[in-house]
């Protein structure tokens, strides 16, 4: 026998949900600012992102790679854009992206997971917090009741916490009709708690419109179903995509001009659906470590240390290179192997939400990463 409650688990939201990949999560605070964190799982090559082509060592250390870049637009002297980064490009020239290199969160070992686990809790090692930097994010937010919305089947660990996270996934099923809604509607008017999630779910599908069940979103459909949500006055003000396919330990070239290409749709319709509020809008991208300076035998790079990370947007202070570039001769390398860390993530990170927010950049350090030791503070990433 099936009863109310059961429906609205397994046939009235199943019509509303699916698996999306890339997967998203969604905070909703009340705020004019809008957060959006990137995540690249797998380790993404910075030195493939963002090529330091002018370093003397580049070309002998990266072979093959180096390829990629022997057109590639320049951004300065010592580095190249890759060239599948068409729209970043343009960003970039109106001074609405940062590209932040040599980067690494405090984690020095190459596990995918324990990696993934640092960079998403905040902690200085794997494990160590329960919760989410994001989560904690909503406390410092200036919002009174900061609610937030995983578009995912699983909330993601950087929005994990105590702080209050729904769920909603677009659906590659067909759609429910409009008769079933109202029917399943009525159905639940007499209960007071099915009656508010079936509500929540519907007011979600109004906002997400087609995009909401087309199933089978590519990057850019994805970019313009966070746009939706972000956009409304009443609508998400932080938002976390999850990407995938960055562990390019094989063929590297094709793969990450495809993941890259991918990316940058993504960024363009993100930029085209929020153009209202686009001066309100800050975009991180970064990834859990970096990978190997040379090539390996199959064409790719395996785990390394540190990478690269992009902050865009109307609010952020681009057009440059943020960087104290540790070079990329055997003998600077981290163990002999690795681009050596000289940024903190985590800085680059509380500095960003700082200057989003109007935070105290030392309470937003404190607050999203507990665990840190005091180091550098990143100012002026995002324009007063």
């Amino acid at each position: 026998m099936i009863d109310r409650r059961t429906l609205l688990h397994s046939g009235g939201l199943a019509a509303l949900s699916m698996a999306a990949v890339p997967k998203m999560a969604f905070a909703r605070a009340e705020t004019d600012q809008r957060f959006i964190f990137i995540i690249q799982r797998g380790a993404a090559d910075g030195l493939g992102i963002v090529a330091p082509t002018g370093d003397p060592a580049y070309a002998s250390q990266r072979g093959s790679l180096a390829e990629a870049f022997a057109s590639a637009p320049k951004l300065g002297d010592t580095f190249s854009l890759h060239p599948a980064l068409r729209h970043t490009l343009g960003l970039y020239r109106h001074g609405e992206a940062l590209f932040a290199h040599a980067v690494a969160s405090p984690y020095r070992e190459r596990s995918h997971f324990d990696g993934q686990n640092v960079l998403e809790t905040g902690g200085s090692r794997a494990n160590q917090l329960n919760d989410g930097w994001m989560n904690r994010m909503l406390e410092l937010v200036p919002s009174g009741a900061a609610k937030a919305v995983a578009v995912s089947t699983t909330v993601p660990m950087a929005l994990r916490g105590p702080n209050e996270v729904s769920s909603y996934a677009p659906s590659a099923l067909p759609g429910a009709s409009d008769d079933l809604l109202q029917r399943v509607t009525m159905l639940y008017e007499g209960d007071s708690q099915l009656h508010a999630l079936w509500s929540k779910a519907l007011a979600t599908r109004e906002v997400t419109g087609d995009l909401a069940v087309k199933g089978r979103q590519d990057a850019a459909a994805t970019g313009a179903l966070v746009a939706k949500l972000l956009l409304p006055a009443n609508g998400a003000r932080i938002a976390m995509v999850e990407t995938g396919g960055w562990d390019t330990h094989s063929r590297q070239s094709p793969r990450l001009d495809a993941n890259l290409t991918s990316l940058d749709a993504m960024i363009g319709a993100l930029h085209a659906g929020l153009r209202p509020v686009w001066p309100q809008t800050t975009i991180l991208v970064a990834t859990e470590f970096g990978r190997t300076v040379a090539v390996n035998g199959t064409g790719g790079t395996d785990h390394g240390t540190a990478a690269c990370a992009l902050l865009l947007g109307g609010s952020v202070a681009g057009g440059r290179v943020l960087t104290d570039w540790p070079g990329l001769a055997s003998g600077q390398l981290y163990e002999g192997r690795d681009l050596r860390p000289t940024m903190e993530l985590d800085a680059l990170i509380a500095g960003a939400v700082a200057g989003s927010f109007g935070i105290d950049p030392a309470r937003a350090a404190s607050v999203l990463f507990p665990g840190a030791t005091k180091g550098r503070r990143i100012d002026g990433l995002v324009r007063a």
